[in-house]
């Protein structure tokens, strides 16, 4: 198996920032659309377990759009394949004048509509 194909990793390297784009103005349609459309998705939050693609996107209409802002310190990819890989990031954001450090990953698939996001995970450091 081919871990780490270029032509693999540039894919999800071009789809993550729309990603992040989405997440921090809170484009739920986008958010949504990048999710496996599927009752098997999952997202565990930090406050949160969502299990399938209506949970996760009632979860984003009903979340609150104000200070979603973050750095994101470091962002791994790894691609195993040409059809599945993993993003794992750290990330800081400032909530009540607090700085909180946290981390995030997802499970990417290339389905045959294209790249989907079947698992993620969000949690913070103490």
């Amino acid at each position: 198996m081919l871990v780490n194909d270029p032509e693999t990793v540039a894919e999800l390297q071009k789809l993550y920032p729309l990603y992040e784009t989405a997440l921090v103005t809170n484009d739920v349609e986008t958010l949504t659309r990048m999710f496996w459309a599927s009752p098997r998705a999952m997202r565990f939050g930090v406050t949160e377990n969502l299990y399938g693609i209506d949970e996760i996107e009632a979860f984003r209409k009903g979340r609150s759009p104000a200070n979603l802002e973050r750095t994101v310190r470091r962002l791994d990819i790894v691609t195993f394949g040409k059809d599945y890989g993993s993003v794992t990031l750290e990330f800081e954001r400032t909530v009540g004048g607090k700085m909180i450090r946290g981390r995030q990953s997802q499970v990417w698939v290339r389905f045959p509509e294209g790249w989907r996001i079947a698992s993620a995970h969000v949690s913070v450091l103490p």
